[in-house]
């Protein structure tokens, strides 16, 4: 995830409103907490990528009335000024019991509170509170429940600078891999054999050039690799890129605004005119899903349906499944998509979790369903994101219809 400052999520969603959906939902409240960044879905909602934080902090925002933080003495100073309530603090574990027992009083003897949790881990994204801490709130007579819905609907539909910030990634991240793609084809015809670690490096200087950043450098995957869905290249064991091979490339990437959102599309090529039949299968198997998954998505907005993340995999999966990849597709058909390049919204996943939560106006997430075969020394994947605007969904890059051919 990125490290760079950010703004208050909540201050620029504005408390008013949340708070309005706090009553909404029969809760007294949204309790955010975090110890070492062991929540960063809290620490980003107050901003506070930037400022050395120690001791365990806590931020209520009640249904009614002022916010408080309450945080360990020695920290009272590193908060924000912009983060806005009430401040208390604590200093012994004595005093922080007493302090919480005081934070959550107001709210009744037993009331129900949002936290960054979910139940039985079923959505690890928003899983972020230890149990020990549960516990100790729930000591206090509290109901906890899911923060899912509020996290969507304040912390992760993009604001129109950032669907112009998205749109700019894409246009450089687009440039790149073509840029990568030309030159595996010119090296080639020069005789050379470029390495994955080579063209991987290429693009990290396209990306500097841009004034893009990202938290890993692009997967650039060659036949058997590319059947690794998180294949990372290797200067201790460089792989050659040579004629008649598959080349696989995942990259993404930001600008380095403090809220610029990530860009992230996957594309694959092939060094010559011709790839092999079952390159070419597997590729028309994949896009399909993909093009079947957008247009479930397309097909729900304009029936004004509201679809939940499970069912967008669910119709992508059943159709790789029904040409006789099933068992080949071994991810999620596609996350979501923020400041991180993996978000806290909704995923497309009915795999490796059932997301059932909703696809809501401002949020934004990949399809990439993928096809590996590493025993025939293939894999394809493709990707595309999509952005819920008020307009409808919205791809704003280039889809790929067939297997890049690499000039030689």
């Amino acid at each position: 995830m990125t490290t760079s400052s950010t703004p208050s999520a909540l201050l620029q969603a504005g408390l008013p409103a949340l708070q309005e959906a706090l009553r909404q939902e029969g809760l007294a409240g949204w309790l955010l907490y975090d110890f070492h960044l062991q929540n960063p879905t809290a620490v980003d909602a107050l901003g506070l990528r930037e400022h050395m934080l120690t001791r365990r902090w806590y931020y209520l925002v009640p249904a009614q009335g002022e916010a408080t933080l309450l945080v360990h003495a020695i920290e009272l100073g590193s908060f924000p000024a912009d983060v806005p309530g009430k401040r208390a603090s604590y200093g012994s574990w004595q005093s922080l019991d007493a302090a919480l027992r005081a934070l959550l009083a107001p709210l009744g003897p037993k009331p129900r509170l949002a936290m960054e949790y979910f139940p039985g881990a079923g959505i690890p994204y928003l899983s972020r509170v230890d149990g020990g801490t549960l516990e100790q709130v729930r000591g206090l007579g509290a109901e906890v429940v899911s923060s899912a819905a509020l996290v969507q609907r304040f912390l992760c539909r993009w604001t129109p600078h950032q669907v112009a910030s998205h749109v700019r990634a894409l246009r450089a991240i687009d440039d790149a891999k073509d840029a990568a793609f030309e030159q595996i084809g010119l090296a080639l015809r020069q005789g050379r054999e470029p390495t994955e670690t080579g063209i991987q490096k290429f693009l990290m200087d396209r990306f500097a050039e841009a004034k893009l950043e990202t938290d890993h450098p692009p997967i650039v995957a060659v036949n058997g690799h590319a059947g690794d869905p998180h294949y990372v290249p290797s200067e201790r064991t460089p792989t050659p890129i040579r004629r008649g091979d598959l080349v696989l490339i995942d990259l993404w990437a930001r600008h380095r605004g403090p809220d610029d959102v990530y860009a992230d599309i996957t594309w694959v090529g092939f060094c010559g005119d011709r790839p092999p039949a079952k390159a070419a299968e597997i590729f028309g198997v994949a896009a399909a899903g993909r093009d079947l998954g957008l247009a479930t998505v397309r097909d729900a907005w304009r029936e004004r349906r509201t679809l939940q993340g499970w069912q967008v995999d669910r119709a992508v999966r059943d159709l790789i499944a029904s040409r006789g990849y099933g068992e080949r597709f071994i991810h999620r058909t596609g996350h979501s998509i923020g400041r991180a390049v993996h978000g806290d919204g909704a995923n497309l996943d009915d795999l490796e979790t059932r997301d059932t939560r909703e696809l809501i106006e401002g949020l934004a997430f990949s399809i990439e369903p993928g096809i590996y075969l590493p025993d025939e020394g293939l894999g394809v994947r493709t990707e595309i994101d999509v952005v819920l605007t008020p307009e409808g969904p919205q791809v704003f890059s280039k889809i790929q219809e067939e297997i890049v051919r690499i000039g030689l």
